[in-house]
């Protein structure tokens, strides 16, 4: 097993990427509506931690749970508007975890984003063809995760024409 490199976790980037960011920061910023809940699902306390903060920023709630088994139990509890899950797991990984998702009623709709540190094609497939609506790997940047999150809440949402009054 490779040593997680925390370094590597919270790299700043290519020059491509700092430029995207730098861009991404003079952009209109999408903010979620008061209440709304990312759940974040990672074995590592770190990585827990790290998209804990980045999530916060954006003024989101965040839940957290370390494993599967208490992915499913917390979506079916805090009706997140999101979830932000890791594969490699103990016990219920993330691809057991977003199949019971899936198949419950309560959950079924709720968008689920994979993450992994192994970027192999296989990794991916499974994921869409299990119902993740999206897959990101490891090490990610800032600019990774909001642009996933924004893609996934807010692209989809219907712009209203000012009140005319």
């Amino acid at each position: 097993m490779a040593m997680f490199d925390l370094g590597r976790l919270f790299r700043r980037g290519t020059p491509q990427e700092q430029e995207r960011d730098r861009e991404r920061r003079q952009n209109k910023r999408n903010y979620p509506k008061p209440g709304s809940k990312v759940l974040v699902v990672d074995d590592s306390r770190t990585v827990r931690y790290s998209v804990r903060k980045m999530l916060e920023e954006g003024r989101f709630e965040v839940v957290e749970a370390e494993n599967g088994q208490q992915a499913v139990e917390l979506a079916i509890r805090e009706k997140p508007c999101l979830i932000i899950m890791d594969i490699v797991m103990p016990g219920v990984n993330g691809f057991q975890a977003t199949r019971r998702i899936r198949r419950n009623p309560q959950t079924a709709s709720i968008p689920i984003v994979i993450m992994s540190g192994d970027k192999e094609a296989t990794h991916q497939f499974w994921g869409t063809r299990i119902g993740a609506n999206e897959f990101m790997s490891k090490p990610f940047v800032r600019f990774d995760l909001y642009s996933r999150v924004e893609r996934i809440l807010f692209d989809n949402e219907i712009s209203r024409p000012a009140d005319v009054g």
